[in-house]
């Protein structure tokens, strides 16, 4: 008969100490409150999730190559006024590859910046933050967007529509996660994405193409921001023209919650996928508990520092740092 080991038990921690986290908060907080495991429940804060969720995909990218993007809640404002503003004017479509090239051209701005020009990705995203954000209340005029006539377009379908009971944002989601996940796990190109972010020096030795890389990463990331525009949009068929605005810390914590390292080189898609839905499930069940919506931000960043606490320590073998 096998014995368990601490060491057997600290490396299952080590790889799965979120996964093993999520289950937990599952379990609590189903037994906390009947309701929180009921498959519409379930269902519905996955779908709200799913903006969320498909912003944090792309940004795994961007964090395992070993820089940030604080520039994708402005950036997902602008791709979502800018889809229904042309809706009306070109049709939806032509408004939604219109919407598509230019959002990531935006990226691909950021990718140059950054990638090319070795400029610090903190600083130019922080910048391109607040230049967005002015981009899009220029193209706005300052004012919200709805689309004239709602009942008579097929355009809610990405966000309101639902295939054999399940919402579409949840599939689009989910394949979504699938398709960037063999590309960073099962390519050359992801292999690389690694590289650069473990070790860029090496990487570049080795003859990778540092810049193109990163620039590439920030290209995916743009998308991924328009494919979130794109449900913001046709979920409400308006919005705020600051409907982004705080999004960006809320993926980079479900990322970094799902094990990516902010100094690169460390992450997959699946465990942001986790980050996701354990910041969505929180939220969910400290609402189904009773809890004032003040103090679900005290206790959301509670779970979440502890979680990141608990994975840090399973995966160096102790609680407290050797150095401490």
């Amino acid at each position: 008969m096998a014995t368990i080991t601490r060491s057997t038990i600290t490396n299952v921690l080590a790889k799965q100490g979120i996964l093993i986290a999520f289950v937990l908060f599952i379990i609590g907080f189903g037994l906390a409150n009947s309701r929180f495991l009921a498959v519409d429940n379930v269902l519905g804060v996955i779908r709200s999730s799913a903006i969320l969720g498909v912003i944090a995909l792309g940004v795994t990218f961007v964090v395992i190559s070993g820089n940030l993007d604080l520039s994708v809640g402005s950036m997902m404002s602008f791709s979502t006024i800018v889809v229904l503003d042309l809706h009306d004017k070109l049709g939806p479509l032509m408004a939604i590859p219109a919407m598509f090239a230019l959002t990531m051209c935006l990226g691909a701005f950021i990718g140059f910046l950054v990638g090319y020009l070795k400029l610090n990705s903190l600083i130019v995203t922080l910048g391109m933050l607040s230049a967005i954000h002015g981009l899009t209340l220029t193209w706005s005029g300052g004012k919200n967007m709805d689309i004239a006539d709602k009942q008579g377009t097929w355009f809610g379908i990405f966000g309101r529509g639902d295939v054999l009971g399940i919402p579409v944002p949840i599939l689009f989601f989910a394949l979504l996660a699938i398709v960037l996940s063999i590309l960073l796990a099962r390519t050359p190109f992801g292999r690389k994405v690694y590289a650069v972010g473990g070790n860029g020096t090496a990487a570049t030795f080795s003859g990778i193409p540092r810049a193109r890389i990163v620039f590439l990463s920030y290209v995916i990331s743009s998308f991924c921001v328009a494919c979130a525009g794109l449900l913001q949009a046709s979920r409400s068929l308006g919005s705020q023209n600051t409907v982004g605005q705080g999004l960006e810390l809320e993926v980079l914590a479900a990322v970094i919650l799902g094990g990516a390292s902010l100094l690169g080189g460390a992450g997959t898609v699946f465990k942001t996928v986790i980050g996701v839905l354990i910041l969505g499930f929180i939220q969910n069940g400290l609402l189904l508990v009773g809890l004032a919506f003040y103090v679900q931000y005290v206790v959301t960043w509670v779970i979440i520092i502890l979680a990141v606490w608990l994975d840090i320590a399973a995966k160096r073998g102790r609680f407290l740092s050797p150095i401490a």
